[in-house]
């Protein structure tokens, strides 16, 4: 795993081989950015990052510059893995929180302009997630969801659904909310 862009472009992020975590691919990174670049000044936007696993998501926001970056993890070897790197390259704005991402949504009083969700594949009620997510208050009104998941899921009749992309096995169906009325 290597982080594609910004700062620490090309930096290598190695999790140790017993890591239980499935990082997104670098091939799939690469497009879910090129397509993100277009659309945001990651200086200036809040992200946080459900079921960070390895952090690799939160590492390549924050070498773009981002400044307010939470990660969620439950396990305490992944979310210390995350923080341990964010410190060895001296990244200053990604919080790591250690937390079930379900309980956090409950409790999270912040607002972030992008929420990536990137649950273990094989999740009970893997498909009820982006309406969790949408239905808590963690999400800006404009914001962005983007959801990882794998292709047995299609998300296209749902009523906040905007697009999906491919990247080889990997798929991302991309959530808006609506404007307040």
């Amino acid at each position: 795993m290597r982080i594609i862009g910004g700062e620490h472009k090309g930096r290598q992020i190695v999790p140790p081989r017993n890591f239980a975590a499935r990082p997104t691919t670098d091939f799939a990174k690469e497009g879910l950015f090129n397509t993100l670049v277009n659309s945001y000044d990651f200086e200036e936007i809040a992200v946080l990052d459900l079921f960070s696993g390895t952090g690799g998501i939160s590492l390549e926001f924050a070498s773009r510059g981002c400044p307010a970056i939470t990660a969620v993890e439950m396990n305490i070897a992944h979310a210390n893995f995350i923080k341990n790197t964010a410190a060895s390259l001296k990244i200053t704005g990604l919080h790591v929180v250690r937390h079930n991402v379900f309980d956090f949504l409950n409790l999270c009083s912040a607002k972030y302009d992008i929420v990536f969700a990137d649950p273990p594949y094989d999740l009970d009620n893997l498909k009820s997630i982006p309406d969790k997510i949408l239905s808590s208050s963690v999400l800006k009104e404009e914001g962005l969801l983007i959801f990882e998941h794998p292709a047995a899921h299609n998300f296209k009749k749902h009523p906040s659904f905007l697009k999906e992309k491919k990247y080889g096995n990997v798929h991302f169906s991309f959530f808006t909310m609506e404007k307040s009325q």
